[in-house]
Parts: structure tokens; C-alpha cells; sequence
């Protein structure tokens, strides 16, 4: 699991753990690594490299057959923000963000793929996608992007790999981390709920599917379980005490013009209701 030192990634680790999984480890800190290692116990082995490269994800697969004896689940969470409104955006913010979210979720999932097909018997591939890369968010044109890039890779994935009986899903996933902690609306309620223990309010819980880490590990263990053996191709949201099923795009409306269409005529015959966008 690559990005699972601290935060969302640490539950996830954590929750397999106690499914009776074993778990490789991954954070780009040593330190960080072993502190995660050490917390989870049991069979779990740990891996500090940075994800994106094809030398990571070969490491992790390695290190999981050889320590473990075979591979799975890959879980890709591995993730970091540069974020920034478009104009003063720079090609290191942009490239750092897609490099670790795309690139490191297309790395790791070929390498597990290929050792998937290999040991013959089916996996599970879960990539961890975002609201922003359903919807887009402000200041996010890298992450929303690399996210959106990852929701499409589930997609395509799980027709490449379906003959393999291996299943590929992403996971939206909304709670209480230090990604959130930066949107205005919900780093109050972070902050009150760090300093006092008290429950997050219902209609957070509830209307807008917000809560704690831990409140999202039912679904990374239900998907990475046999029981889940004929979803695939999904983009599944969970937070809180919501659990969603978000819509792949699909055309929303047509209008036809025997001929084609002029500029001038979608001009004057434009009667399509406007999509909502933006988290």
C-alpha cells in the first residue's frame, strides 16, 4: 500500500492488518515507515522510497512476494498538493503532483498487475481518487487532473484486466486529514474536533459524507476481499455515513441538425441545461 505512513494510508494498513491481511508499508520517510511498522505489527514489512518511478514499484511488488509470498492488493494512495491557482502554478508544482498521483498509480499498478497475471489467480487493484478529480477544485488544476487521470485508469484497467479476474476500482474518499484540514469549510471543524474529541456534527456526517479515517476503511477492506469479486470499473465514494456510487460521464443530452451544425446554429438552438462543477 503506497502512501500509507500516516493518514488515510495508515488507517487502510491498519484495518487490513486486523482483516488478517499482511501488509507492505510505503512513505518516502524512513522514520515515518518504521513508526507505521511498528504501530501495526504483526506480518507487515515496511518500504521507504518515493512512489513514481518504475525502480518503486517493482520494490514494493518484490518486497511483498519475497517477505509475504505473493501479491493481492495493491492499494495506491501515495499523494502529495502543490497547490495553486492556474496562472501562478509552475511546471515543478504541476509535474510533482502528477508524477507521484498518476504516474505512481500507473507504475505500481503495472508492476502488481504483471505479478497478478503471473501467480494466475485474480487480485484487487484499488486506486484512491478524490472528489476534486470528480468535480474539480479551486487552486487544484495538478491534483484534480492527476485524480480524474486516476478514475479513467479504473475504468480502462478493469477491461484489460477482467479476464485475469482482477478487479480495479477507485475510492473517493473524504475525511478528517491534512489535505482537508486546507479547505475553509471543513478546518474548523477539524480543528474543535482535534481539541475537544467531540463526535463531528451529524449533517457533516451525514449531507456531506465527512468524518474520520477510520470511517472510510470498511470499504478498502470490503474491496479487497473476495466478497467483492464482481465489482470492477467503479468509482465508489464513502466518508462519514455516506457511502455513494458516483455516475461514469455520460452524454447528458443530444440535439440534432439534418447537415451539421454552424456556429451560428448551435448559437441560436443552445437549450442545454448547464452542468454543476467545483467541490
Amino acid at each position: 500500500m503506497t502512501g500509507s505512513g500516516r493518514g488515510l494510508g495508515l488507517a487502510y494498513a491498519r484495518a487490513l492488518a486486523g482483516a488478517g491481511a499482511s501488509v507492505v508499508v510505503n512513505d518516502v520517510d524512513p522514520a515515518v515507515v518504521d513508526a507505521a511498522v511498528a504501530d501495526i505489527g504483526g506480518r507487515t514489512v515496511g518500504v521507504a522510497a518515493a512512489v513514481g518511478d518504475t525502480a518503486t514499484a517493482d520494490l514494493l511488488v518484490t518486497t511483498a512476494v519475497q517477505t509475504l509470498g505473493r501479491l493481492d492488493v495493491l492499494i495506491t494512495n501515495a499523494g502529495v498538493l502543490r497547490d495553486r491557482v492556474l496562472w501562478k502554478m509552475t511546471d515543478d508544482d504541476f509535474d510533482t503532483v502528477i508524477g507521484v498521483h498518476l504516474r505512481g498509480t500507473f507504475t505500481c499498478a503495472r508492476a502488481a498487475a504483471i505479478r497478478m497475471r503471473e501467480q494466475g489467480d485474480g487480485g484487487r487493484i484499488i486506486l484512491i481518487g478524490s472528489p476534486a478529480g470528480q468535480r474539480g477544485n479551486f487552486g487544484q488544476t495538478n491534483y484534480a487532473a492527476a485524480k480524474a487521470g486516476i478514475a479513467a485508469m479504473a475504468r480502462t484497467w478493469a477491461l484489460e484486466l477482467a479476464r485475469s479476474a482482477i478487479t480495479v476500482n477507485a475510492v473517493i474518499p473524504v475525511a478528517a486529514t491534512e489535505m482537508t484540514r486546507t479547505i475553509p469549510a471543513f478546518a474548523p471543524v477539524i480543528e474543535e474536533w482535534e481539541r475537544t474529541g467531540a463526535p463531528f456534527p451529524a449533517r457533516l456526517r451525514h449531507d456531506e459524507g465527512f468524518g474520520t479515517v477510520e470511517d472510510v476503511t470498511g470499504l478498502i477492506t470490503f474491496l479487497a476481499s473476495d466478497a467483492s469479486k464482481e465489482i470492477t470499473g467503479q468509482a465508489i465514494g464513502i466518508g462519514g455515513d455516506k457511502l455513494a456510487l458516483w455516475s461514469h460521464p455520460a452524454e447528458k443530452e443530444a440535439r440534432f441538425h439534418d447537415g451539421g451544425w454552424t456556429a451560428d446554429e448551435i448559437a441560436a438552438g443552445w437549450a442545454f441545461t448547464a452542468e454543476s462543477y467545483g467541490i
